[in-house]
């Protein structure tokens, strides 16, 4: 497997990695098998995160007695110095590891939540006392908007940056992964299946190819899933010719449809989960099924019945999606789901 540095952490890791929130869906086991096939596999960056309910304890269980060459990342999403605290102990315990090596400030969706990051009482105070006490080794931060994104790569303290980046979602080969590269940050690609939306794999992944530099991290529940992917990345192919003109005609299609969780629809005025609504497809093949009835489903089948068809959202979204067409369908979808879920409980 070949190996690349993650910008000025030095950390040295897998041309792919594995990403954690597919496990949650499978049992102790199973995520066992699959985690150390990966390693033997030759991958060595494991990306998980505090809020992935029991992903942190099954990769912490399957790596153990392996875990030197291994680099750990996870995330919390607290703001505050305490939440921060409380999510980086429990990460320690649960992956069974005395340091994390790579720390991330989960999901900055705008410059008010950084503020509140980096204010008194912040969750920036507790990863600097985490990195003084040698808990924390390196720390970057994940965004799904552009526009934060770049402003937050001029961070000093910021070593790594993670975004969506896939045939789909190509944008930030145009400004973010230059301006993550001019500051040496390391620049790890989530979603590279498009949130689970795209199925080829192997266009997926020699897409990717062409940039030697970026670490994609795809969810991983299936050891088949992660068998073809690193046979792909090990190759060094990239798209050419005849696969390249339907790797794009797909990434065409798909992106009339395809949600970038950039945020600028909302909020809806009327109180629509629409972000919610429009990736519940990918949701519902990564999540396990109690997390889709308790609080993606349910929440969706009551508040999306809000929609007004204003057409709000549509007038503020970037990309021309069909926010009201696929509010719709996947309100029914919700349903059905709920329903299926209490007849089986």
């Amino acid at each position: 497997m070949r190996e690349m540095t993650l910008g000025k952490s030095g950390l040295r890791v897998s041309a792919v990695g594995f990403g954690g929130i597919p496990i949650q869906r499978i049992s102790e086991n199973e995520a066992a098998t699959v985690i150390r096939t990966a390693i033997d596999l030759g991958v060595t960056f494991f990306d998980t995160a505090a809020g992935y309910t029991d992903s942190e304890s099954k990769i912490g269980k399957a790596i153990a007695g392996r875990r030197d060459g291994l680099v750990l990342a996870t995330k919390s999403g607290s703001g505050t110095r305490e939440g921060a605290q409380a999510e980086i102990e429990r990460s320690l315990r649960q992956m069974k590891t005395d340091v994390i090596d790579l720390f991330q400030f989960h999901g900055i969706s705008d410059m008010a939540k950084w503020e509140q990051i980096t204010g008194p009482g912040g969750a920036m105070e507790a990863v600097l006392e985490a990195q003084r006490k040698g808990d924390v080794a390196h720390v970057g931060f994940t965004s799904h908007s552009l526009d934060t994104a770049l402003e937050l790569v001029e961070e000093e303290i910021f070593e790594t940056v993670q975004f969506p980046f896939n045939l789909v979602t190509s944008e930030p080969a145009d400004e973010l992964i230059p301006k993550a590269r001019e500051r040496a940050l390391g620049f790890i690609a989530m979603k590279p299946l498009c949130g689970g939306q795209y199925d080829d794999a192997v266009l997926a992944f020699k897409f990717l190819n062409g940039f030697s530099d970026v670490v994609p991290i795809p969810g991983i529940e299936k050891v088949e899933e992660i068998e073809q992917i690193v046979a792909v990345v090990a190759s060094g192919a990239v798209l050419e010719g005849a696969e390249k003109e339907r790797a794009e005609k797909i990434a065409a299609d798909l992106g009339k449809l395809f949600c970038r969780r950039c945020d600028y629809c909302e909020p809806c005025p009327h109180g629509v989960p629409i972000q919610t609504a429009m990736n519940l497809h990918g949701l519902c093949k990564r999540l396990p099924p109690a997390s889709i009835a308790g609080w993606v489903a349910g929440k969706l089948s009551e508040e999306g019945t809000k929609c007004t068809e204003c057409g709000e959202c549509e007038e503020k979204c970037p990309y021309d999606l069909p926010i009201i067409e696929t509010v719709k369908a996947s309100v029914e979808k919700a349903k059905a789901i709920m329903a299926d879920w209490e007849a089986r409980s």
